[in-house]
């Protein structure tokens, strides 16, 4: 149909008004592809509506949520995902901005391979702070080198499980389809819920790598995820519940199997 949705861009926000406009800016400029933006705003005083209903795109669906999450995006990407209507999702973080020709070059990569639900691509991190930056680009420029060997879903799963993430979330898009079927963001995670959700469609279908940089990724800023410590119970709890429906689904052995496989490939 000439007027269907490629892509839905769902972007939850708290708090960031200058950066929101940032990555709007980033995904209106997008070509070649039909594509609606949903802002999802996760602060009670609905901070950010000034900043993107400035941007005058009709392409563009504010919504404010009646309660706040409490830190749990996984809740606010599911309720913009339960309002989007694209064939695609992809969700981008209100502070990441995406690279020029990302949505195009990713729904030619599924629409090529129908039985894939997922594809992702390469991060190119920025931010002031240059030792935060220096470990980030070291890290994206490794995970590349992994994402490169993986061989299919399950390999896949069992990284995201065991392994530091190859992705972040802002560099991923799915199905709507395949999202839908796994019942979303589990938000029982706290941290990690993108690379839990993006492993389970991945194990339900398959996975693509596109070798190319797709988003730009701050660093340094205060975030979920960049104010965590190793050692804080979130992290070390959201892992184990991971890694306890990897086991579920895969089996005992089976887990087993890709846990040590992972380690010893340095995956």
């Amino acid at each position: 149909m000439s007027g269907e949705i490629d892509v839905s861009v769902v972007i939850p926000t708290f708090r960031r008004e200058k950066q929101v406009q940032e990555a709007l800016a980033s995904v209106l400029a997008q070509t070649g592809v039909r594509l609606e933006i949903i802002v999802v705003d996760d602060s009670p005083e609905a901070s950010a509506r000034a900043a993107v209903t400035a941007c005058g795109d009709a392409r563009v669906r504010y919504v404010a949520r009646s309660n706040a999450s409490g830190g749990r995006p996984a809740l606010v990407r599911n309720e913009g995902a339960a309002l989007a209507t694209g064939r695609y999702l992809y969700f981008l973080d209100d502070d990441d901005q995406m690279c020029e020709g990302t949505l195009q070059a990713m729904v030619d990569l599924l629409d090529r391979h129908p039985e894939a639900g997922m594809a992702y691509g390469c991060v190119e991190p920025f931010g002031e702070d240059p030792d935060t930056l220096q470990r980030q680009r070291a890290y994206f420029v490794n995970a590349r080198r992994r994402a490169l060997l993986i061989g299919g879903g399950a390999e896949f799963r069992a990284v995201m499980a065991y392994s530091d993430p190859v992705v972040v979330c802002s560099a991923s898009m799915g199905r709507r389809s395949a999202f839908e079927a796994v019942g979303g963001f589990d938000a029982g995670i706290a941290v990690c819920e993108d690379g839990d959700l993006w492993a389970r469609i991945a194990w339900n279908t398959t996975c693509l790598f596109l070798d190319r940089i797709v988003v730009r990724y701050r660093t340094g800023a205060s975030s979920i995820m960049h104010d965590l410590t190793s050692n804080d119970p979130k992290l070390s709890q959201s892992y184990q519940r991971i890694q306890e429906k990897f086991r579920q689904d895969a089996g005992s052995l089976a887990a087993l199997f890709w846990k040590f496989r992972v380690r010893l490939l340095r995956m």
